[in-house]
């Protein structure tokens, strides 16, 4: 038997890391729930050993790869996963076919950017990323995941009690 995977993704500010711990934190016997930066985010200044025209990328897709190669065990023992954290649409589905998950629940988690800036600037403590080049990423998040037919999760108004029970419901869901 194979658990479940749901993927949540989407810019900083949009509220995935907060689902993700409430729904640790609610059904920590239904699923296992990681955290993309648990490994450490490089600095600015480390981010450019990575090279390329977009250091950056480079280590999300690669680190994305990484964090895949690690669930796909964990599914294999039946028990279920919530991943989160900010990754191109592009990424996890590459990370998808050389991990041999055939199957995942991939949401973006978005909100509207004055919520946005608002998370980041207030709750979060983290002004400098309330940019319009964060702005223009969860855009860019955005078409992506409509042109891929992925269900967004649009956490500006929705209150967190519903947005975990969607989840919720996706853990007990064929893939």
């Amino acid at each position: 038997m194979t658990g479940s995977l749901i993927v949540l993704t989407g810019a900083s500010g949009s509220g995935k890391t907060t689902l993700a711990k409430a729904i640790q934190e609610r059904y920590p016997e239904e699923c296992e729930v990681m955290f993309f930066d648990s490994v450490g985010v490089p600095s600015p200044e480390e981010m450019k050993k990575w090279g390329g025209p977009d250091p950056g990328a480079t280590w999300q897709r690669t680190t994305t790869l990484e964090w895949f190669r690690k669930l796909a065990p964990i599914r294999k023992t039946g028990r279920s996963v919530l991943f989160e954290g900010q990754m191109r649409l592009a990424f996890i589905h590459e990370a998808l076919d050389v991990s041999e998950i055939t199957a995942a629940h991939i949401v973006l988690v978005d909100c509207d950017d004055i919520t946005r800036a608002e998370r980041l600037s207030g709750e979060r403590g983290q002004p400098s990323l309330a940019t319009e080049r964060m702005m223009n990423w969860a855009a860019y998040l955005r078409t992506e995941a409509m042109q891929a037919g992925y269900q967004i999760l649009d956490t500006s108004q929705t209150k967190l009690e519903e947005c975990v029970e969607y989840l919720h419901a996706c853990l007990h869901s064929p893939d």
